[in-house]
């Protein structure tokens, strides 16, 4: 039995310069509830950051905690702090605390690793969606990649670690 290879549609093959098919992907992706409790583990970790450091270093300099208007000293240091924990994980490690506790981190869906742009842009629409519009965030449930929103704009998706043997 000879097998006849001079059939091979040639359209089918990938052109110069395109990336050819992939046949699987192999990622798997963090659905809505794994990510929603790492999400609640960071906002306890940032909350008690908070807690630790940045008040008692208000009341050791006599500065008021109480929230006295939108742009206050302790509204603008607490987004501030809440937005570079956010930034600062994601980028350096590709994950916050709540994603490392749950085995998940964030992957660039086309590009070899996340800039500094798509970390600053995809943390603050998230921030944004989750200050203004949070419902928004189920839209994670939906998606074929479980991608929200953020990481829509930002070409990232939020991944299951794969098991080290």
């Amino acid at each position: 039995m000879s097998m006849d290879i001079t059939n091979t549609d040639i359209d089918s093959l990938p052109q110069h310069g395109e990336e050819p098919p992939k046949a699987y992907d192999f990622n798997h992706y963090a659905g809505f509830w794994m990510r929603f409790w790492a999400y609640l583990v960071d906002i306890i970790i940032i909350t008690s950051i908070h807690r630790i450091i940045i008040y008692p270093v208000f009341r050791l300099f006599d500065f008021p905690t109480e929230n006295t208007g939108l742009f206050s000293v302790i509204n603008i240091l607490t987004a501030l702090v809440f937005y570079l924990y956010f930034v600062l994980m994601t980028k350096y490690f590709k994950q916050t605390l709540g994603k490392m506790i749950f085995g998940l981190k964030v992957i660039p869906l086309k590009k070899e690793k996340l800039t500094w742009d798509t970390v600053i842009f995809r943390e603050w629409i998230g921030r944004f969606i989750s200050a203004s519009i949070w419902i928004l965030y189920a839209v994670v449930a939906f998606q074929p990649k479980k991608q929200g929103l953020h990481d829509l704009f930002a070409d990232t998706a939020v991944v299951h670690e794969r098991q080290r043997r």
